[in-house]
């Protein structure tokens, strides 16, 4: 099963590496991973979304706990959640084709952010299944790049990940 884990950790050089050293010393797989700095300076957020039994969850998230630069870990999977991802897609687009891009970029509320003579450059953001739907819904051939920021998710309503 797939699950989102946000963990709190100290803004330090080697704090990314330590993390993603567990991941791979144990074969445990990171599908995404990102990091960036909190409202405090001294924490950094990381978002890991991996998959696995209940059983190597746990594990993931007992080992996660052990390491010194992490403060607190919370796997978001486990209550309301809001996930969301970016993507660019850089798309060839002559002729008709770029009125059918444009179509199709209004319908997935994508925003056209840069237009040459020849492409299209569309940001998208949302769920993971609407970016691949939208990218499902467009002529493949068509597709000169693709940029995904792995999800990012925060827990809803009351549930947060503070010190």
């Amino acid at each position: 099963m797939r699950h989102i884990i946000s963990l709190l950790m100290e803004n330090e050089a080697g704090a990314l590496s330590r993390v993603a050293g567990l991941f791979s010393a144990r074969g445990y797989n990171i599908e995404s991973l990102n990091v960036a700095p909190t409202e405090d300076p001294t924490l950094s957020r990381m978002t890991i979304v991996t998959s696995g039994s209940d059983e190597v969850i746990e594990q993931i998230n007992k080992q996660l706990n052990k390491l010194v630069d992490v403060v607190t870990v919370m796997d978001l999977t486990d209550g309301d959640h809001i996930e969301r991802e970016l993507m660019l897609v850089k798309v060839h687009a002559v002729g008709d084709a770029r009125e059918e891009l444009k179509r199709i970029a209004d319908i997935f509320r994508g925003r056209i952010i840069d237009v040459s003579d020849k492409s299209y450059t569309i940001e998208l953001t949302g769920a993971g299944s609407k970016l691949d739907s939208f990218l499902l819904a467009i002529d493949h051939s068509l597709i000169l790049e693709t940029v995904r920021s792995g999800a990012s998710g925060i827990g809803r309503g009351e549930r947060i990940l503070k010190l």
